[in-house]
């Protein structure tokens, strides 16, 4: 059980931490323990890859024979993931040649360095914090005069679909084309995930991290199913919520859950780092603000 931190103190001091990453659990354990923080690691999704893409050849039918005017790339996996399952049927060189006849947008530096990797130009970029309202904004201010309307464009999706984007997208007269190359569910192994949740409502843990939107769909759908919603806000309600980034922050918002800590940048180390710095503080003057009540 962690205690509380030292007024002084620029990391956790003690606190236990629960992360929900999945893919660099490894990583965010060590990330934490390097701040003085005791990890729980309790994995809330899997990436599970479509054994079968019929989406994506699809994809590359409209992509070879000219009727895309544009594809949006939203994430790094996705994107090579997208890639690996084109190549299983043509050659590289047919799906780069393909993709330079159209206006390639990249949402954010995942999906670029992929991009930069297979040779291929990416003809907008999307800034941070890489949200569907930036995508909109950069492809509406596109200096290259690229207009929405009327056009063919191919969205590579992420797991779950970016609602608000393709609405954007559609109330600016887009003809969307959805590719999804992969899906989340929930983790095979749910036992760590219970573990942390009883952590956090018998608040033997203080600080929660969220690195994923779909995270927080998953971690409160196992809660309700084990009849421990409410009890689990509350203890949201206590703790210090970091998310990774404003998709993330989005995603608990709409869970009504507040978040305390988001850092400028949507990375994992930069959100360790900065919950180290800032959720003893927090978590203090929270404690003294019940007392004085």
């Amino acid at each position: 059980m962690g205690h509380m931190a030292d007024p002084q103190s620029a990391n956790f001091a003690g606190l236990s931490v629960v992360a929900f990453e999945s893919r660099k659990a490894k990583e965010i354990a060590a990330l934490i323990s390097n701040q003085q923080g005791i990890p729980l690691i309790a994995p809330a999704m899997r990436e599970i890859p479509l054994e079968e893409n019929p989406a994506a050849f699809g994809f590359a039918d409209q992509l070879f024979t000219g009727r895309l005017d544009a594809v949006i790339f939203m994430t790094g996996v996705g994107a090579r993931t997208l890639f690996q399952v084109l190549e299983t049927r043509y050659p590289l060189d047919q799906i780069t040649h393909a993709l330079a006849a159209v206006v390639v947008v990249a949402r954010g530096p995942k999906p670029i360095a992929v991009l930069r990797e297979y040779k291929i130009s990416v003809t907008v970029a999307v800034p941070e914090p890489n949200t569907w309202r930036e995508v909109l904004e950069t492809l509406d201010q596109h200096p290259g005069g690229f207009v929405l309307e009327g056009k063919r464009v191919a969205v590579q999706e992420y797991g779950i679909s970016n609602t608000r984007l393709l609405e954007g997208l559609r109330k600016r007269g887009v003809e969307l084309i959805l590719v999804p190359v992969y899906r989340w569910g929930p983790p095979t192994d749910l036992a760590p995930l219970r573990e942390a949740m009883r952590a956090l409502v018998a608040g033997q843990a203080q600080v929660v991290l969220f690195t994923n939107a779909f995270q927080v769909d998953s971690v409160l759908t196992l809660a309700a199913a084990d009849g421990c919603e409410q009890r689990l806000r509350d203890a949201f309600a206590r703790s210090v919520v970091c998310s990774v980034g404003p998709t993330c922050s989005e995603a608990l918002s709409l869970h009504n859950i507040r978040v305390d800590i988001e850092p400028q940048h949507p990375k994992m180390g930069t959100l360790v780092h900065e919950a180290a710095q800032r959720a003893p503080n927090i978590l203090r003057n929270r404690q003294n603000s019940i007392q004085k009540t």
